[in-house]
């Protein structure tokens, strides 16, 4: 059995996710690297059409049955882990998402593996897997060598481009056996929907991000004012969403959504880790603080000292003159 390097295809709802893409483009090079063959994994119940969009891998390994049907973390990892018992892929990769990220712990704690979490990147040197982390909340980075074998890596979004993995052409796919899980202690109640109305913000090109600088509900108006005239939304932080300014659907950041918008402006934002790790990988980041150490400023490509509320009616202007 020829050596590989397994990809999780992560689906939702019958459809691949962003992430999927991502972590095919990394696994390609970590294969290449190793000088093995990438599979990505898709497990789930009636969604064997989805192999059809994961042509960038050599090959497929799909697992059906009912219990894989909605996410649930305790029959997946059970899955998971009983089929890389069988196979010993060299590595696991596998999305640190809200839909995945519990495997990573399960997973390996089931095959005594390696673990490598919030990855941000992974390289092969001398044969030796090489994962870049991010620790303490995003402050530090370090890099681990994995030499046991499957190395499980745990993979942060943004860790690749997905787009070069969106390919036409199927791959093969090989139906595989997956054993009925044990009783498991997490039952599937339903799913909490959106408020109705309410915008997906992983999908705009344009984010008009408050933080604590906006100062008051009312004041949200101004970035919506702002939001409006660039054809974008607001969205926010965690402190907003806490006092209930905004729904959590509109929260950037490590316990939201991560965002990567053609423009980010971080109104009255600190920094803080946990937010940044959401929006780092925005095309043009704008941050406006009255702080000019806040940490928002490291990673912003414009950065504006001044009060929030002065400088969103002051940006809005400017764009109206500038559409004419």
């Amino acid at each position: 059995m020829a050596e590989s390097v397994w990809v999780l295809a992560e689906q939702w709802r019958g459809h691949l996710t962003d992430m999927t893409y991502e972590l095919l483009v990394l696994g390609r090079d970590v294969a290449g690297g190793l000088g093995c063959r990438l599979d990505a994994v898709l497990l789930g119940h009636g969604v064997r059409d989805l192999a059809q969009g994961l042509g960038a891998a050599d090959g497929v390994l799909y697992g059906d049955g009912p219990a894989l049907a909605e996410p649930n973390p305790e029959a997946y990892a059970a899955a998971l882990a009983a089929l890389a018992a069988e196979r010993k892929p060299r590595a696991i990769l596998i999305p640190w998402s809200n839909i995945s990220a519990d495997l990573v712990g399960l997973v390996p704690s089931r095959l005594g593996a390696p673990l490598a979490n919030f990855c941000r990147d992974v390289r092969v040197e001398g044969g030796v897997l090489r994962a870049t982390c991010v620790v303490y909340g995003g402050k530090m980075e370090t890099t681990v060598a994995l030499t046991g074998t499957p190395a499980i890596l745990g993979i942060l979004p943004g860790a690749r481009n997905g787009s070069a993995a969106r390919v036409e052409g199927a791959p093969a796919v090989e139906d595989v056996a997956v054993p009925p899980p044990a009783e498991g202690r997490i039952r599937f109640g339903r799913y909490v929907e959106p408020e109705a109305g309410d915008v997906d913000i992983t999908q705009q090109d344009f984010l008009i991000s408050v933080g604590r600088g906006i100062q008051t509900q009312d004041n949200i108006e101004l970035a919506d004012e702002l939001a409006k005239e660039l054809g974008g939304a607001v969205s926010a932080s965690r402190p907003v969403i806490d006092q209930g300014w905004l729904p959590l659907t509109r929260q950037v950041g490590k316990s939201g959504s991560t965002v990567k918008p053609k423009l980010y402006v971080a109104a009255g934002i600190s920094g803080a880790p946990e937010h940044v790790e959401g929006m780092k990988d925005s095309g043009l980041i704008i941050a406006i603080n009255t702080d000019p150490q806040a940490p928002i400023f490291s990673v912003a490509h414009y950065g504006i000292v001044g009060e929030t509320v002065e400088i969103l009616p002051a940006l809005t202007a400017a764009v109206r003159a500038k559409k004419g």
